[in-house]
């Protein structure tokens, strides 16, 4: 493979990637101590015992790969320090056994407050990832005079790590023109104006990073899942368009999973759904891991350990049947390692062909 990707990878080199790492099937993270991104990774809170804990279970369970999100913030206060917890990160990921996604920018801001440094708020009692902030926050990504700041993290920050074989991908910006926030108990959406900035940033993310021609590949992912043609919208066509591996969010049935398959079967680059399983909307193992791993596509679930991100909950705007009563939204494993469901430990087992380890 090349060792200096400035432009888009061809579909040889990406798929030889592929053909490297295997199939991905894994999570996204956060330790059950933290309830946002910024309480993870500042230096005050950073919890490597619990990670190390956590992940352990992960390997347990057979996952291969992690998805994380950094925080623009943190870095802008603590620089050296961020990146010192994210090379301890790494370590233990690697003593997992767990490839590493690291994302770098996120619209998603549920809790409809701008990025906080310092101390954060507790979550609010019965919502589901309630101090969810956004990185940089949709205030400075509708601030071009921001920007110059954003690139300068963005390369630092992969120049840092550009040949480091612990991380396996870069996710350049989670869900770019996402607008929706639950503020003061009402379903809300941000600024549509956020559209048109944000499409401009991803676009530029892609640049500043191929300046720094990181070996690994890079994405942004499709997450319009549920659309009549999955991924009409603007930015995720841009996003397929741009990335090295395609990936894509899909939160849905099995009947819509299956037309996001169809949709995307003929890219001639290995594919991921870097965001996926939601019992309550029958995006579970039992109906679609199969799925996935049949036609070759990496399972990311959202969600380890229950934890301070209340995301056994379901999303404020679902309103659970009654036998839904007692079912977890996301994650996997209690505050103890106890699965929610042993039977999607033993399925995860038998799609990883991981020994069963007790959990």
């Amino acid at each position: 493979m090349k060792q200096r990707h400035e432009n888009r990878w061809s579909a040889e080199d990406v798929n030889a990637w592929q053909q490297q790492h295997g199939w991905f099937c894994g999570f996204n993270y956060l330790p059950r101590t933290a309830v946002n991104w910024n309480e993870m990774w500042q230096s005050d809170s950073f919890d490597l015992t619990t990670i190390e804990q956590e992940l352990n279970w992960a390997k347990a369970v057979g996952f291969n790969v992690v998805r994380t999100n950094l925080p623009f913030i943190v870095w802008q206060h603590e620089r050296d320090a961020l990146l010192c917890n994210v090379k301890r990160f790494l370590s233990v990921c690697k003593r997992h056994g767990l490839s590493v996604i690291l994302t770098l920018l996120d619209d998603c801001e549920f809790s409809g407050n701008s990025p906080l440094y310092g101390e954060q708020p507790a979550p609010s009692e019965g919502v589901h990832n309630s101090q969810a902030l956004a990185s940089p926050g949709r205030e400075h990504v509708m601030n071009r005079e921001i920007w110059s700041d954003i690139e300068r993290y963005t390369k630092d920050v992969i120049s840092q790590f550009q040949h480091d074989p612990r991380i396996a991908l870069w996710d350049l910006y989670n869900e770019p023109t996402n607008r929706m926030m639950f503020k003061d108990g009402i379903h809300r959406e941000f600024s549509p104006e956020l559209e048109i900035y944000s499409h401009q940033l991803m676009e530029n993310m892609f640049r500043w990073a191929r300046d720094v021609a990181p070996v690994q590949p890079l994405t942004v992912a499709a997450w319009h899942a549920e659309l009549d043609t999955p991924f009409d919208h603007p930015t995720d066509q841009r996003a397929l368009a741009l990335s090295d591996v395609i990936t894509f969010h899909a939160y849905v049935s099995p009947a819509s999973m299956q037309n996001v398959i169809t949709t995307l079967r003929d890219v001639n680059r290995p594919i991921l759904c870097t965001e996926w399983m939601a019992r309550h909307l029958e995006s579970t193992y039992q109906k679609q891991l199969p799925m996935l791993k049949e036609n070759n596509i990496g399972a990311v679930q959202w969600g380890l350990v229950k934890g301070k991100t209340q995301t056994w909950l379901p999303w404020p705007w679902v309103t659970p049947t009654d036998n839904q009563q007692a079912l977890w939204f996301h994650d996997l494993l209690d505050e103890s390692g106890s699965p929610f469901d042993p039977n999607e430990v033993a399925l995860i087992q038998q799609m990883t062909k991981h020994k069963n380890e007790g959990i």
